[in-house]
C-alpha cells in the first residue's frame, strides 16, 4: 500500500479495518473485500488465525482486543502509519448464554456488553477523526435482529445488541454533517462455526439451533451484503439492512423441516 498520511484522501485506495476477522462473518468480509482489491486491516484477538488469513488473502493482520484502550490506541497508530482507512467495519461481537433474565449470569452479560457495545464505541471513537478528514468516511456496524426484537432467553444478547443498534442510530445523526455515512446490517439466523457453540458451550446444543432449517444464512452471504453496502457510491447510505434466510420470517417464526 502506498504510504500516505491519515489526512490524505485514501478513498481511491479503498482501505478498511474489519474487526472479528479470525472467524465467521468477519473473516468472510476480509476475504470479500480483498477479492475486490481493498486494502484490509484484519483485527481479532487470535493472532495465529489472523496470520493464516494474512498469508492466504494478503490482508494486514493486527491482533488486538478492541475493548482494551491500549490495544485500540496501538491499532490507530499502526493504521495511521500504514496509510489510514476510509471504512471501519465493526463486526466483532457475540453472545454468551441463553438464560432467562431471572437466571441471568452477570459475567455473561458483562462480556456481551463489553464486546458488542464498548468495543464498537471505542474503535469508532478512535477512528472517527480519520474518517472525517478523509471526506467520505464510512462506519458499518454489524448488529443483529436480536437488537430489533426481544425474545425469551435472549435478554443479555438483546440488551447488548439493542444498545449497539441505538449507538449506531445516534452516530448516524451526529456524523452526517461530517459526510461520514453510518450503515447497520442486522442479520438473523447465520450458521457459522463458532457463534452458537460459543453461546451455548456445547456442540450438540449448538447444532440444534440450525436443525431442520433449510439453507440458513452463511457468513459469506452476510459478507456479500457488507461488501455491497460499503462499495456503493458514498452518497448512497443504506441506513439499516435486515437479512434473514427465507425460512426465518421473523425472530418468532422459523420453519424447521422434519427429518
Amino acid at each position: 500500500m502506498t504510504e500516505v498520511s491519515a489526512s490524505s484522501d485514501v478513498s481511491s485506495n479503498k482501505a478498511a479495518l474489519v474487526t472479528g476477522a479470525s472467524s465467521g462473518i468477519g473473516e468472510a468480509t476480509v476475504r470479500a473485500l480483498r477479492a475486490d482489491g481493498w486494502t484490509v486491516y484484519a483485527v481479532a484477538r487470535r493472532q495465529e488465525r489472523l496470520a493464516a488469513l494474512e498469508a492466504e488473502t494478503g490482508a494486514v493482520a493486527l491482533a488486538a482486543d478492541i475493548a482494551e484502550d491500549a490495544d485500540v490506541a496501538r491499532l490507530l497508530a499502526d493504521v495511521t502509519s500504514a496509510g489510514g482507512i476510509d471504512t471501519l467495519v465493526n463486526i466483532a461481537g457475540g453472545a454468551r448464554g441463553a438464560d432467562r433474565v431471572g437466571q441471568a449470569v452477570t459475567d455473561d452479560w458483562e462480556w456481551m456488553y463489553r464486546v458488542n457495545v464498548l468495543g464498537t464505541m471505542k474503535l469508532t471513537r478512535a477512528f472517527l477523526p480519520m474518517l472525517r478528514e478523509n471526506g467520505e468516511g464510512t462506519v458499518l456496524n454489524l448488529t443483529s435482529t436480536a437488537g430489533l426484537d426481544a425474545y425469551e432467553g435472549g435478554g443479555g444478547y438483546n440488551a447488548a445488541k439493542f444498545a449497539q443498534h441505538a449507538l449506531t442510530g445516534a452516530l448516524r445523526l451526529e456524523e452526517a454533517e461530517h459526510n461520514v455515512r453510518v450503515i447497520e446490517i442486522a442479520p438473523g439466523l447465520v450458521q457459522t462455526e463458532e457463534f452458537a457453540l460459543n453461546r451455548l458451550g456445547d456442540a450438540q446444543a449448538a447444532s440444534k439451533v440450525y436443525q431442520g432449517v433449510e439453507k440458513p444464512l452463511t457468513a459469506g452471504d452476510v459478507a456479500d451484503v457488507v461488501r455491497y453496502a460499503v462499495s456503493a457510491p458514498h452518497h448512497v447510505n443504506l441506513d439499516q439492512i435486515v437479512i434473514r434466510p427465507v425460512a426465518q420470517a421473523s425472530n418468532y417464526k422459523l420453519i424447521r423441516k422434519q427429518a
